[in-house]
Formats: structure tokens, sequence, C-alpha cells
């Protein structure tokens, strides 16, 4: 019988076919070198260019490998959150962890997040820009940064978080543990890594933040006024889901 898969690479991608295929190869290297069972999951958001396409060749060309490319599809562009919620129920490893598809986050840098994971110290590791800013190659423009830091100051205020950064696009959990918390998920746009977090917290599972290189890559997805909008709106939605009952029921473990 083939082992079971140890760890599980989600990137969710969206209209990304002109970098998805470099990323997949450094992610692919970057698995071989770990002698794991492990596998990429790619879920494409609804892509109106070739990023499909692209994913689709590596998966040829990388026959019986031991580490598998896996293209999942949503039906329409259903968002960041709702693409990585499609990966973890998908996902077969032990250790789950996604990174945004440009790697600003160098993919290397996930021995930081897989490691207390893996001592059985934390059940969540998140990547964090706040922590040490010296790590910071490539800055976002100073707009970016403060809309980053008014939100983080949001999150705490309305959800009580003592987290420097929760949207690094670099995480890591124990599958086990955050697939029940991952079923409850209700936000399918960008807020959905403060619901983890925040509904993590509540079932006690142990959490840490670990500084991370991290690199600012033109082409962002996000549109700054309409989109700071909507993650506002997540945190009271996060609120209001609690307050009528849509987390009811949750246990992890």
């Amino acid at each position: 019988m083939p082992e079971p898969i140890a760890l599980s690479v989600i990137i969710p991608a969206y209209n990304e076919s002109a970098r998805i295929g470099q990323s997949l190869e450094q992610v692919y290297s970057y698995l071989r070198q770990q002698s794991i069972p492990s596998e990429v999951i790619v879920v494409d958001d609804g892509s109106t260019d070739d990023t499909a396409k692209v994913v689709k060749g590596h998966i040829i060309h990388q026959p019986g490998a031991p580490v598998r490319i896996i293209l999942l599809s949503n039906p329409s562009n259903m968002g960041k959150g709702y693409s990585i919620k499609t990966g973890v129920l998908h996902a077969g490893g032990s250790i789950v962890a996604f990174t945004d598809a440009d790697l600003s986050a160098p993919i290397t840098e996930l021995d930081k997040l897989l490691e207390p994971i893996r001592q059985g110290t934390h059940d969540i590791v998140i990547g964090s820009r706040a922590i040490n800013r010296s790590l910071i190659g490539r800055r976002q423009s100073p707009w970016r940064e403060y809309a980053g830091r008014m939100f983080n100051l949001l999150i705490r205020v309305i959800l009580g978080l003592k987290f420097k950064d929760t949207q690094c696009g670099f995480k890591a959990y124990r599958r086990d543990l955050i697939v029940p918390i991952f079923k409850k998920q209700q936000i399918q746009g960008f807020s959905f890594d403060v619901e983890i977090l925040y509904l993590a917290l509540r079932q006690g599972l142990r959490v840490q933040e670990v500084a991370v290189i991290w690199n600012h890559v033109e082409g962002s997805r996000v549109h700054m006024i309409k989109d700071s909008l909507r993650m506002f709106g997540g945190l009271l939605k996060i609120r209001w889901y609690e307050w009528i009952g849509k987390y009811a029921g949750l246990q992890c473990g």
C-alpha cells in the first residue's frame, strides 16, 4: 500500500496563468527535497485565462512522481476563502498548508510553519509580516500597509484576536483538528483567515505566529476600497453568525 500523504499544499489561483507554472515548479522542487509523500492542490477559482491548462500541463509531465499535483476547479469565481475550504476538505495530508500563487513568502519558509506542528507544540502556525518587518524585502505601498494595520486594529476590537498579522497568505494546520472548523466556515472571501482563527481559538487550538521572509509581488487581486469594505463586513458577519448559531456544535478532536 502507498504511504499516507504527510503534507498537502494548497494554492488558490484566479487568472494566474502567467506565474502558476513557475510557482508550481518551485513548490514541487521543495516537496521533492522533503522526501515525504505529499501533494499540491491547485484550486482554480473560475479563471478566465489558461490557469487550468498550465496546471494540467504540469500534471501530465509528472506521472507517478512522489509528489502529486491535483487540480480542482470552482464552478465560478467564488473567492479565496471558498477555494481554501475546497482544498482543505479535499486534502489527504496530516498537515495542510496553503500559500498564495505568487509565492510572496518563499516556499522554503514553510519549514518554519511545519516544525511546531510536527513537534506537537502547536496545531496551527501562521506566517507573519508584522513580527519582524526587517524580513520584508519589497514592501507594499504605504496605503496598503496602513490599511492592513487598520484592519488588524478592527480585528482586535471586534473579535479580540491579538495576532499581529492574520492576512499573510501562508499558513499551516493540523488537518484532523482544522477540518471541523472549515466545515463550519461561512466567509468565502478574504476575511476567512480571521474566521478560521477565531473559531480555532474558541475550540482551544494552539496557534503560533511566526515571522517569515516576504516580498510584495505586483498583480494583487485585492481591490483596496471594495475588498477593504468587504473584509470589514466579514468581521461583523462572524459576530452575527456566532449570534444566530451558525457555529453551533463545533467540536475539534
